[in-house]
């Protein structure tokens, strides 16, 4: 997402429904996990989620990493209107695989809408498999694809209507290149992830959460 409009319009959007129920959704993945730190979001975008994880776990250090320039400017703003993030939440450029991330005793890897826009999703699972050591937590958050184009403009319409034409468009695009259920299965056992669980939450949305 390098158009600056674009990323604007994602980032004004109203995802007070979905993120902000990301938080009870691990939570309720991970009722015994005490997560102290540190936490690497991969696709971290204008840092809504990340903050949001912030908030619920101030004992604990965040690092969000995102491929687009113009989403994490909007997400270090974000954190710099928040004094009492500035020392425990920063973001940094890189496009995975090729990038350097921090060497870090992860306790949670975690992203959020980030898999339907990889080529090759198998990028990501790779990624988690490198930085995520014995008994670190995963959580990947990510779109449901509906069963056709139809159903997808259906969903546009009845959630997004309200929205910028330019968000619609994006989020039936999205719909339409994210992934089933049982797609992601193949993926993790193709990676060697086959213990991660995948649940269905809504129409819309899915997750993968246990742990490595």
């Amino acid at each position: 997402m390098e158009d600056p409009a674009q990323a604007l319009a994602y980032s004004q959007a109203d995802f007070s429904a979905t993120h902000g129920a990301r938080v009870a959704i691990f939570r309720s993945l991970f009722p015994t996990l005490d997560l102290a730190g540190p936490v690497l979001d991969l696709g971290c975008g204008s840092g809504d989620v990340l903050l949001r994880f912030a908030r619920a776990y101030p004992a604990t250090r965040f690092v969000g990493v995102d491929g687009s320039g113009p989403m994490l400017q909007l997400a270090q703003r974000a954190i710099d209107a928040e004094p009492a993030l500035r020392d425990r939440v920063q973001v940094r450029y890189g496009i995975i695989p090729n990038c350097a991330l921090p060497d870090e005793p992860w306790q949670l890897v975690m992203s959020h809408s980030l898999l339907h826009q990889l080529h090759d999703p198998r990028v990501l699972w790779r990624t988690i498999s490198d930085c995520a050591g014995s008994g670190c937590a995963v959580f990947v958050a990510d779109l449901r694809r509906p069963a056709s184009e139809l159903e997808a403009h259906r969903m546009v319409a009845a959630t997004s209507a309200h929205e910028p034409e330019i968000l619609q468009r994006d989020f039936f695009n999205s719909l339409c290149a994210a992934f089933e259920p049982d797609e992601v299965r193949a993926q993790l056992a193709y990676a060697g992830l086959a213990h991660l669980q995948v649940h269905t939450h809504d129409p819309f949305h899915l997750t993968i959460s246990g742990l490595m």
